[in-house]
């Protein structure tokens, strides 16, 4: 008979100052990882009027009524391209981003009781509710979709910079995301910051305005708000829009670096604090 395999032995002990990510211990808890996220998507849409509905109900009303004040009322320019979906394109990447945001800043906080009994990579926790919302997102991209084929709006040949773009989303959700729910463990009022930072967060990215209103270099600085290079990349891979985001998509790269790296070292540096305070 074969001797069984011997467990590995993993002690834990606290850290001490900066410590390395250990992506690779992410990585063997892969599958704590696709179940956390099934657990998130479950209890998102358990016992839901209207489920999986609310992904796309969010960003069209939201479209509806920044048509109807800024499109019709207000006469915002949209560099040539029907307001509905000029607006709609860019709503699509900012409600991933703002429901990460919303969703995993207390993502900590509601897996105390998992926290304290069982040792496992924390990044696995606020990871599992970005990756939550890309169900969301792919089914409003369907109704992008829709309204693009609606308008007469064929893509071209940027459309393959798209998954890059969505890359990038993901990389500025989860650095933010990050930082906030390590944030919201120490300071628990951070939750409440969480509305009026996205709030704010919103007018200050080129969702209901074109980005084209600013002129260099003042655009490619703009592009430190990493949203914003999103969501221009997003119309110009989608729409066909003539305002390539040219330096300013990879100012907001840079950016979505920095605070994903940033995020992450701070997140392992708190992490020894977790399982006392949560």
């Amino acid at each position: 008979m074969k001797p069984e395999p011997i467990p590995p032995i993993i002690r834990v002990e606290p850290s001490r100052g900066w410590v390395s990510l250990k992506l690779g211990e992410l990585w063997n808890y892969r599958e704590l990882l696709y179940f956390l996220t099934w657990r998130d998507v479950k209890v998102k849409y358990k016992q839901t009027l209207l489920g999986v509905a609310w992904a796309i109900i969010q960003p069209f009303f939201t479209m509806v009524v920044f048509t109807l004040f800024f499109g019709k009322l207000a006469k915002m320019p949209s560099d040539g391209i029907p307001y509905p979906i000029f607006s709609f394109t860019a709503l699509v990447p900012w409600t991933f981003f703002s429901n990460a945001l919303s969703q995993a800043s207390n993502s900590l906080v509601g897996s105390a009781n998992l926290i304290k009994r069982v040792y496992f990579p924390r990044l696995a926790i606020p990871l599992a509710s970005v990756l939550t919302g890309a169900v969301d997102f792919f089914f409003a991209f369907a109704v992008l979709i829709g309204m693009m084929l609606y308008f007469g709006i064929v893509p071209t040949v940027n459309i393959l910079w798209l998954p890059l773009l969505l890359s990038l989303v993901v990389v500025i959700s989860l650095g933010v995301s990050l930082w906030l729910s390590a944030l919201n463990v120490q300071f628990r009022d951070v939750r409440y910051v969480i509305p009026f930072l996205t709030q704010v967060w919103l007018f200050a990215t080129p969702i209901v305005y074109p980005s084209s209103l600013l002129k260099e270099p003042w655009r490619i600085i703009y592009g430190l708000n990493p949203m914003a290079g999103v969501v221009e990349g997003f119309r110009w891979a989608l729409l066909g829009a003539k305002t390539a985001p040219g330096p300013m998509i990879l100012v907001s790269a840079a950016a979505a670096c920095l605070v994903l790296v940033s995020g992450a070292l701070y997140f392992r540096r708190m992490e020894k604090t977790f399982a006392d305070v949560v």
